[in-house]
């Protein structure tokens, strides 16, 4: 089944380098209209949690018209990840503009260890290269693909411009290390986690269950966090916006600084998405571990 995958990428490959835009765009179109038609599970997935964030705040078209754009985002969130395979600076920072980056920059001048956190959201592996390519040597954390084959090509995406891919599964001494090289960290922290994984936040007058990794290691390493989220009109030319940075916690009271370490980091990802709801991969089951009923 690799290979079958593997094949499918290829051809997709093929497709996207060599047709013009004029072609190409439609096309991808149509496959996001086609996806959206057939896929129920997921397309249910996405309405249930607009529903359970928004409730009747948004109207029902104003849902449709999200769920319809999560597809036509995931389709050319694909597209754009073949052509930035072997992308240079020069081309990344022709499609790359950046918002605020005087607070990375200063925060890298006073030397202070940095995490970088945004979610799955806008096309959040260009925030990856671009920290690489633009700020130095940086260190991410991903999830390992269960196809061996496609696993090596997103690998090889993931780690140019001296970009260090940590696996998602015990990745904690890993991030320990990067810290104290001096590296970058970058996380993503929207997914839903295990009891054991994480610990409970508001997440649009919700509970949810978020890691809370950055909020340890903040404290510890008195490392700066850092939200930024990434965003586009036309999916052509992106915006990498900054937010304020959230300072170490500590005190004598451990639980207490850490619950209010990720609550920040929560209310900076929230925020973002109420800007701009469209741009969030909402096909995440975020609620299930509160409220796994709303997704029977």
């Amino acid at each position: 089944m690799d290979k079958v995958y593997l094949y499918g990428f290829y051809m997709f490959q093929f497709i996207v380098r060599h047709m013009p835009d004029f072609i190409l765009n439609p096309l991808l179109d149509l496959t996001a209209r086609i996806i959206y038609t057939v896929d129920k599970k997921h397309r249910k997935i996405i309405r249930t949690n607009l529903n359970f964030a928004y409730g009747k705040t948004m109207d029902e078209k104003e849902k449709e018209r999200i769920t319809k754009k999560c597809y036509k985002n995931l389709i050319y969130f694909l597209a754009d990840f073949i052509e930035n395979q072997g992308i240079t600076k020069e081309k990344l920072k022709q499609k790359v503009t950046f918002e605020n980056e005087e607070i990375l920059q200063d925060a890298l001048r006073k030397k202070e260890k940095v995490i970088l956190i945004t979610a799955h959201y806008g096309n959040w592996e260009l925030i990856g290269l671009s920290i690489g390519a633009f700020f130095g040597s940086s260190t991410a954390i991903g999830r390992t693909l269960e196809g061996k084959y496609l696993n090596k090509i997103l690998k090889k995406n993931r780690e140019q411009f001296d970009i260090e891919l940590l696996d998602k599964n015990g990745a904690m001494k890993g991030m320990i290390r990067a810290l104290l090289k001096g590296r970058i960290l970058g996380l993503l922290v929207d997914q839903n986690t295990a009891e054991n994984e994480g610990v409970l936040v508001d997440f649009f007058g919700k509970k949810a269950r978020q890691t809370h990794s950055t909020a340890l290691l903040s404290r510890k390493f008195d490392a700066v966090i850092i939200p930024l989220f990434i965003t586009t009109d036309d999916y052509k030319n992106y915006k990498i916006t900054f937010y304020d940075k959230i300072t170490p916690i500590k005190s004598n009271d451990i639980d207490k600084d850490i619950q209010e370490l990720t609550q920040k980091q929560s209310n900076a990802m929230e925020n973002a998405i109420r800007k701009k709801p469209d741009e969030w991969f909402w096909f995440h089951k975020k609620w299930k571990n509160q409220y796994e009923e709303i997704y029977k």
